[in-house]
């Protein structure tokens, strides 16, 4: 069974951490773009890392991945592994060996919390009633971020609290889930946490968009200015045109979060002009002056 290497694809070793599988893609990407690349096979090209990069960037598929190379889907979907190619080899690991069911249930179990075809289905119901889910809030730049995570519940059961760490993949979005084997009930089913992101300082998200409100003072909205704007990237200068009024959306191209296809949204900045507070005698000096002489009414029109 031939297939396509998705870490070939993006030309990073399989051991890469999240950052840099993220910054090839955004290089290949700018690259190979149909609507931008003059590359014979550009538009091919960008499929194929679109799709290794949606699997890379996804701590889940990418565990699938590593352990099942081309049959990782068929796995993920429920079905067993094909095993008619000669040059198909499964890594059971501490799975051991067994019937080819035996097996297949013992990995649905760990992975998926459930069993596979055929048996097992007092097991899965047993494991079903063990299940527990809690929500684990994440502000928007962790999310983004990602990286272990302490998180603290208590089992209804008992009461009791717990804690524990959570390795949270970057980009995570909301309402996805990420499944904890054995923490559930009683450490026999599985811990769901419901991802839920609230907003993050500055940051407001609605879709994959980030927006952000843009402080600048009056001079600098009617002179024009390069603003400093903290992004999930970092800080960048962002250019204010002259004549910018509060309200104004200034949109950054691909700077907003993660997108489930790949790629990302935008961050639009909203202008807000704020005053000084207590101005000083030569700031009031200044203002009195710009209000005898100008002839600008901002409520004419």
């Amino acid at each position: 069974m031939s297939y396509t290497d998705y870490y070939d694809v993006l030309g990073v070793a399989r051991d890469a951490p999240p950052s840099e599988i993220q910054k090839r893609y955004r290089t290949l990407a700018k690259k190979y773009h149909p609507d931008v690349s003059k590359e014979p096979d550009a538009e091919e090209r960008f499929k194929e890392i679109s799709e290794a990069y949606d699997v890379l960037r996804d701590a889940d598929k990418r565990a699938l991945y590593d352990k099942w190379g081309p049959s990782w889907r068929a796995v993920s979907e429920g079905r067993a592994p094909p095993v008619s190619d000669a040059d198909v080899r499964f890594d059971f690991g501490r799975y051991g060996v067994g019937s080819a069911e035996t097996d297949l249930n013992a990995i649905f179990e760990q992975v998926f919390g459930g069993t596979g075809p055929g048996r097992g289905r007092g097991v899965r119901r047993e494991r079903r009633t063990s299940e527990q889910e809690t929500t684990l809030e994440l502000g928007i730049t962790k999310a983004f971020q990602g990286g272990p995570r302490e998180i603290f519940f208590v089992e209804p059961q008992t009461g009791a609290k717990r804690r524990l760490t959570v390795n949270v993949p970057p980009g995570v979005r909301d309402g996805q889930k990420i499944r904890l084997a054995g923490q559930g009930r009683g450490g026999r089913g599985d811990l769901l946490l419901v991802v839920r992101l609230v907003a993050d300082g500055a940051f407001r998200l609605e879709g994959s968009d980030l927006h952000v409100v843009l402080k600048v003072s009056p001079d600098e909205a009617a002179l024009g200015t390069n603003a400093p704007l903290e992004t999930l990237d970092g800080r960048v200068k962002i250019r204010v045109p002259p004549g910018s009024s509060s309200g104004r959306v200034i949109r950054l191209r691909e700077r907003g979060y993660p997108m489930k296809g790949g790629g990302r949204g935008d961050l639009l900045a909203e202008i807000r002009i704020v005053v000084p507070p207590e101005p000083t005698a030569e700031e009031q000096r200044i203002y009195e002056e710009l209000r005898r002489v100008s002839r600008f009414d901002p409520r004419a029109g």
